[in-house]
């Protein structure tokens, strides 16, 4: 990759192997994921029915009942083009079982709700459909924190996230992810009108040109405001990445032994197999 330009033919061919890699080791087939009408959701079906086979790729639609109709039709529009499996699962009543009594009416508690509740459907299904929970975050929402925790950041394994939004449009393009997803605006589809930059504050291809000089290419503030890039806006994205690194690790066990998991005993994902 040549900057923020990627050449997605090889991208492709290296994250199909390493969907097949990766799956096969743990001894499974297939694999499944929520299938949001989005891009990203887009992109990971794609690669995993290439990797895998359409009909062994289960894509999981899950409405909230403030949900926009467009969102469903397009993730119709997805598993029809690539002839995977589907399941559409309505989370009303599970969200609102838990939102309803209390009243619960902020905005992010609601959201971070509806995206646990996805993925406790997603991994339950997981028993049933007999394979793994694919991830669809990608790295421009992973440094920012742009995710729940346990909730749409879960997965077993994830093949973009170390693609940033531009790439990911990128690779759709290649992919050929049909033209309804490409041309609307991201949105995670939470509450009515939201949409990811919107609520951000700033563009993704904002975000994605300073994030590759900071965290890729490791400038410093100095050389990125040399670079034309706002003072406030490199802070504030210094800051969103700084706030959110729990996020990106899994939780602190307090040290007691000689041998603490996650510290002292650390192996690679398929050690034992």
């Amino acid at each position: 990759m040549n900057g923020l330009k990627i050449d997605p033919a090889l991208v492709e061919s290296l994250l199909v192997n390493f969907l097949r890699e990766e799956v096969g080791h743990t001894g499974f087939s297939k694999a499944l994921l929520g299938v949001s009408g989005g891009v990203d959701s887009a992109v990971v079906a794609a690669l995993a029915a290439r990797a895998f086979g359409p009909q062994n790729v289960l894509g999981v639609m899950m409405p909230y009942r403030t949900s926009d109709p467009a969102s469903e039709a397009h993730a119709r529009v997805l598993i029809d083009a690539l002839g995977i499996a589907s399941r559409k699962v309505d989370i009303s009543g599970m969200a609102d079982g838990y939102l309803a009594p209390p009243k619960i009416e902020a905005r992010m508690r609601r959201g971070n709700v509806m995206a646990r509740c996805r993925m406790i459907v997603l991994y339950d299904l997981s028993v049933e459909w007999n394979g793994l929970v694919l991830g669809t975050s990608n790295k421009t929402e992973i440094l920012l924190g742009y995710s729940t925790q346990w909730g749409d950041s879960a997965s077993a394994l994830n093949p973009i996230g170390d693609l940033y939004k531009d790439q990911i449009y990128q690779l759709a393009r290649h992919l050929k992810v049909p033209a309804p997803i490409l041309e609307k605006a991201p949105s995670a589809d939470l509450f009515p009108g939201q949409t990811d930059e919107g609520e951000l504050g700033f563009t993704y291809a904002d975000a994605d040109r300073l994030l590759y000089l900071m965290v890729d290419e490791r400038m410093r503030e100095s050389e990125l405001v040399e670079r034309g890039f706002a003072p406030d806006f490199v802070k504030k994205l210094a800051a969103r990445i700084a706030a959110t690194q729990f996020k990106r690790v899994p939780p602190i066990i307090a040290k007691l032994s000689h041998r603490t998991v996650n510290q002292d005993f650390r192996y690679l994902r398929d050690w034992g197999k």
